[in-house]
Parts: C-alpha cells; sequence; structure tokens
C-alpha cells in the first residue's frame, strides 16, 4: 500500500513596525490596483477586438504602467507582488474556463489584503 503524507500549516501572527506597516500596506494597495487593472485590460479587450489578452500581454502592460508618470508609484515596491497579481489573476481565468471557479471579480479597498 501507499503511504500517506500529511500535510501541516503553520500560522504566525506578525507584529510590524510601523515602516514594515507602511510598506506592506502600499504594496498591498498597489497588488490590489495592478490586478484590477489587468482585469480591466482583459474585459475590456475582449469585449471591443473579442481577443484573448495573455499572461504575457499584462506582464508587458505592467511594464508600461510602472514607465507612465501618473503610476510610477509601482516602482516604489517591489515587482515580485506585482507579477505574482498577474499569475493569481491567469490562474483565476483558467480556473473560470475549466469550470472549476468563477469569473474573476475586481478586488475591493476595503478587503484589506493578506500575505503568505
Amino acid at each position: 500500500m501507499g503511504t500517506c503524507r500529511a500535510q501541516r500549516a503553520y500560522r504566525f501572527r506578525f507584529y510590524p513596525t510601523p515602516g514594515q506597516e507602511n510598506l506592506l500596506r502600499r504594496t498591498l494597495g498597489c497588488v490590489r490596483l495592478v490586478y484590477n487593472k489587468a482585469l480591466a485590460l482583459r474585459s475590456e479587450t475582449w469585449t471591443r477586438e473579442q481577443r484573448n489578452v495573455s499572461y504575457r500581454d499584462t506582464g508587458k502592460a505592467l511594464t508600461g504602467w510602472k514607465k507612465s508618470e501618473g503610476l510610477a508609484f509601482l516602482n516604489d515596491v517591489s515587482c515580485v507582488p506585482l507579477q505574482q497579481a498577474l499569475r493569481h489573476l491567469q490562474t483565476a481565468y483558467s480556473s473560470f474556463f475549466n469550470h472549476t471557479g468563477d469569473f474573476p471579480a475586481f478586488k475591493r479597498k476595503a478587503h484589506g489584503g493578506s500575505a503568505t
């Protein structure tokens, strides 16, 4: 017979300093903004042109957003969480088209975000 592996998760309370808390809030806000802008881009492109926007296209759009004057603050946070937001959106779309999830929804500010 096969062996059964137990998976275990550990949760820890995080007590950030005021500087860390500020950076974390800015990062989570930027992640939410990038996710929502990428979702809007994909939805609007499909509505206008009946064309899918790939993960690669959203990555190029992220680069453009970071270079634009109005969104230059995206350069103040790490690029890794921003790219991860695009990956999460791609996974949400894949789940929707595989009939294992709902259509991706815009993220609200009231949620507050989370980190893993």
